[in-house]
């Protein structure tokens, strides 16, 4: 079987980068296709070299790319797929994008800083995508960085899905890492059934990558089992004091959910070490058998994607699968 989907006269293509091939045949299977077959390989000095093995002519060409580390490589490898793409006269192409690269960088802190987010988006649109796709932008307002459609997608069900049956609905607690995630945190509490809802006041050096200070939690968790959200984990080190700050505050028990699994060095150490009884994430990022600890569950992304996917190519309401989410 061919990597495409056909619809009348239209074509669905879905191309995969490197970085996380896994995921993109999971996708793959969920649009009852195949991975279109590409050839890739880097040149001795790190240029990236690719070439499609069938023709994308008229298709609608879906760009898959899970951002990783090495994550410049990474993106470097899409963004040339979709010149490729472009090139070999794609009618539509989309960027896919689970975890976007750079969302952290959507703001100046201080004067005479980038705004990489933004030019992520300039890039792709350069490159020649048409639109973009995403889960869970740390920034929802980086949507109006791309010119042109972005379709963010919710991981939310699925993780609400899994937690609601690990949960005691009338001893539960939502909690947000700090102030900033209020109110995914508020949307959470409303689908586990309008529970209580607190957060971790904590402190931040912008200097300094990855360093926050957990204080204290405003909010009653006391005997409470707790919900700690947020949509990545990086180095777990906010996570990791928040759990410890939760118990200190009388929970009785803390579970984590977020939707990337970053986990840069030495969070799979903090994570297992924090006291947390489970940590669930999805694979929007790939997680080596290195990276997993006893408490850790992944999710499957796949299914929402390749509904959205699917929205997308029959242009359908990508909005109608989040109605009451958003």
């Amino acid at each position: 079987m061919s990597g495409i989907v056909s619809s009348g006269e239209k074509q669905l293509i879905l191309i995969s980068g490197r970085a996380h091939p896994q995921l993109a045949a999971a996708v793959a299977e969920e649009l009852g296709t195949e991975v279109s077959s590409t050839t890739a390989y880097d040149f001795a000095n790190g240029e990236i070299y690719v070439r499609f093995n069938e023709s994308v002519r008229g298709a609608d060409v879906f760009v898959l790319q899970s951002h990783a580390a090495p994550i410049n490589k990474w993106l470097m490898e899409q963004l040339i797929m979709i010149d490729a793409a472009k090139r070999a006269s794609a009618k539509r192409i989309t960027a896919v994008s689970p975890f976007y690269p750079y969302s952290r960088q959507d703001k100046k802190h201080q004067g005479r800083e980038p705004i990489s987010a933004r030019l992520i988006a300039d890039l792709y649109k350069t490159a020649g995508a048409d639109r973009v796709m995403s889960v869970d932008l740390h920034a929802a307002q980086a949507q109006g960085f791309f010119d042109g459609p972005v379709d963010h997608l919710w991981a939310m069900p699925v993780l609400v899905d899994y937690v609601k049956e690990r949960i005691d609905p009338e001893h539960v607690a939502v909690v947000s890492p700090d102030a900033g995630r209020i109110r995914v945190a508020e949307k959470w509490a409303a689908k586990l059934g309008n529970c209580p809802l607190a957060f971790v006041h904590k402190t931040r050096d912008t200097s300094r990558p990855n360093v926050a200070v957990a204080n204290r939690v405003v909010g009653d968790v006391e005997g409470r089992q707790c919900v700690l959200v947020d949509d990545m984990i990086d180095t777990a080190g906010t996570i990791a004091e928040a759990v410890k700050v939760l118990y200190q505050a009388g929970a009785k028990d803390v579970i984590v959910a977020a939707t990337h699994g970053v986990l840069s060095d030495p969070a799979p150490q903090r994570l297992e070490g924090c006291g947390a009884s489970e940590v669930v994430v999805t694979d929007t990022l790939p997680i080596s058998e290195a990276k997993r600890f006893p408490q850790l569950t992944v999710l499957s992304i796949a299914p929402l994607l390749a509904r959205a996917i699917h929205e997308v190519f029959e242009d359908g309401s990508v909005t109608s699968m989040f109605d009451g989410v958003a």
